[in-house]
């Protein structure tokens, strides 16, 4: 069976912030800013310095014969995983899912 890859993007807002987790949070805001945002297989959270919205950019493979959703669900485990492993709090998750299977690339043409 093939399996079919995905880019995923995660966004929500955090929740419950105290002022040591958004010390921490604005100690590294440079290394998550959207200039340093990449499709990778563990993810990447990117936040601005307000510490309202994030997003959380990753690649899912899985089986070809699941559903986008699947996808989308898997990303918002990762990233739902991601931000317990800090201590994040968070609200609801939604995903936004792009087949790379399915992407068309257009080429300049020659002539």
């Amino acid at each position: 069976m093939s399996d079919r890859t995905y880019r995923v993007i995660v966004r929500g807002v955090f929740a419950d912030l105290d002022d040591t987790l958004r010390a921490g949070l604005l100690a590294t805001a440079d290394e998550h800013d959207i200039l340093r945002a990449a499709f990778t297989e563990d993810g990447t959270l990117i936040y601005d310095r307000e510490l309202r919205a994030f997003s959380f950019r990753c690649v899912v493979r899985q089986a070809a014969d699941l559903d986008d959703g699947a996808a989308g669900g898997a990303g918002c485990d990762r990233a739902a995983a991601v931000l317990a492993e800090r201590g994040i709090g968070h609200g609801v998750l939604r995903a936004q899912v792009t087949s790379v299977d399915d992407m068309k690339i257009r080429r300049p043409r020659r002539g």
